[in-house]
């Protein structure tokens, strides 16, 4: 049963003005410190100690406010990114470029007809528009929701600093895919003092049957669980088998040269039949507000990462 007050908040155009009363107080006008802190007791029910952080969550919300650098900026555009990933390992693991734009004028007849492809914003963290070879494209809705990515700034809603000086683009790039035409297993390695240690693999995404399962480096499946909720659905691990992929160590070694600057960090793969090709990077997975179970585990893995670093680093 809806309590008196929570009905007026959720269900009232009284309650519709709070709610972008609030959004506005904490995008616009109070100090990322006091967001970030607010934030976390909102997701997680405890407080979050700034000053002595311990658990890789509270490490991950105090480098959010004190790790700020340029080239979180750059690791953080996915088209920007493509210089820093040339540079440090290769071209060879970038996925095909098709067309690049500030304006949705790019999105026409001509820039997609290299398919498949994928259409994406370089400055979110939103997902991208699959255009298959048999997919007829209604252009002026994909323009104008486009349109309205490219008018968000998501460094206000968690203070993700890396995405606030972005300047927003479309990209389309080759959509990959397997020898069987099914979008490539994506692998998401976690890396700590820039060295990679843990694997994150999800399975059945957009399903009920979302799953995820995280794995060490010589793959064995791992003591902790870290879920997000997607939609509603918690990502617990599965009993699936996960098969060990074919480049794991090619992975494992060029993560740790892209991760080398930074304390934490999240460097996504796609290994397609035994090719690798550069994802993404991530800064701080799920915003640093999702717990580790069991508890003990969120401080080891906090302990894994030397804020003290820095100094050398910066």
């Amino acid at each position: 049963m809806i309590q008196p007050l929570e009905f007026i908040y959720k269900k009232t155009s009284l309650g519709r003005l709070l709610q972008k009363l609030y959004s506005y107080l904490i995008e616009r006008v109070l100090p990322d410190n006091w967001v970030v802190k607010h934030l976390y007791k909102k997701k997680t029910k405890q407080k979050l100690d700034l000053k002595n952080p311990k658990t890789l969550n509270e490490k991950i919300n105090w480098l959010k406010l004190y790790d700020r650098r340029e080239i979180h900026t750059l690791c953080a555009d996915k088209y920007e990114v493509r210089n820093y990933i040339s540079s440090t390992i290769g071209s060879e693991f970038l996925v095909d470029l098709y067309h690049q734009d500030f304006s949705t004028d790019v999105i026409n007849a001509n820039s997609l007809s290299q398919r498949p492809c994928i259409i994406k914003t370089n400055h979110d963290s939103g997902g991208g528009i699959f255009i298959y070879k048999d997919t007829k494209p209604n252009y002026d809705k994909i323009r104008e929701q486009l349109k309205k990515r490219l008018e968000q700034n998501y460094y206000h809603a968690k203070k993700e600093w890396q995405y606030k000086n972005i300047k927003p683009r479309i990209i389309i790039e080759k959509l990959l895919l397997n020898q069987k035409g099914e979008i490539p297993m994506d692998y998401k390695v976690h890396c700590f003092n820039g060295k990679a240690e843990y694997i994150q693999v999800d399975i059945n995404r957009g399903t009920d049957n979302h799953a995820r399962n995280w794995y060490n480096k010589n793959w064995e499946k791992a003591k902790f669980k870290w879920t997000s909720n997607i939609n509603g659905y918690i990502t617990n691990p599965t009993n699936k088998i996960i098969k060990r992929p074919m480049a794991l160590e090619q992975m494992l070694a060029l993560s740790n040269k892209l991760a080398t600057p930074f304390p934490y960090v999240r460097i996504d793969w796609y290994d397609v039949d035994g090719k690798l090709y550069f994802g993404e990077i991530t800064f701080h997975h799920d915003g640093g507000g999702r717990l580790i179970e069991p508890s003990e585990w969120d401080y080891k893995l906090g302990a894994m990462v030397d804020l003290n670093r820095l100094s050398i680093i910066s």
